[in-house]
C-alpha cells in the first residue's frame, strides 16, 4: 500500500515507512540507493542488514556525517524498532534529502539477510 500510495502522491521531501517486504523490494529496486543503520556500534556489531552504513544517530558528529551524503540519492534507514530511523529521516528530511524510507518494524522486524560481527 505504501509503494502504490508513494507512487501516486510522490516521495519528494516526504518520509515513507515501508514494511520489512517492501523496504526490502524498493531497496533492491533502486539502483540508487543507500541503506543507513542509525544504531549505536554495538548494536550494529551484534547483527545488522548487509551493506548498510552505519551512522549512529546519538553520535554528536551525526548531522556532520549526513552533511556528507549525496542528497540525489534514495536513503533506506534502519534502526531497532524504527523509532530512532523515524526521526533521523526526519531530520534528513530538513536537512534537504528528498527521497527517505524507514523500515517502519526496525530490524526486530525484518525478514531479510542479516550478518552479525560475533
Amino acid at each position: 500500500m505504501n509503494s502504490i500510495l508513494s507512487s501516486i502522491l510522490g516521495t519528494k521531501n516526504k518520509l515513507i515507512n515501508l514494511n520489512s517486504h517492501d523496504f526490502e523490494k524498493q531497496f533492491s529496486d533502486d539502483k540508487n540507493s543507500v541503506l543507513l543503520d542509525v544504531r549505536t556500534p554495538m548494536e550494529n556489531a551484534e547483527e545488522r542488514i548487509p551493506n548498510s552504513i552505519l551512522i549512529d544517530l546519538y553520535s554528536p558528529n551525526f548531522a556532520k556525517e549526513i552533511e556528507k551524503l549525496d542528497k540525489t540519492k534514495s536513503y533506506f534507514i534502519y534502526c531497532r524498532s524504527g523509532n530512532r530511523s523515524y526521526h533521523a529521516g526526519r531530520q534528513m528530511i530538513n536537512m534537504g534529502f528528498e527521497k527517505i524510507y524507514n523500515l517502519e518494524s526496525g530490524i526486530i522486524g525484518w525478514h531479510g539477510e542479516v550478518e552479525s560481527e560475533y
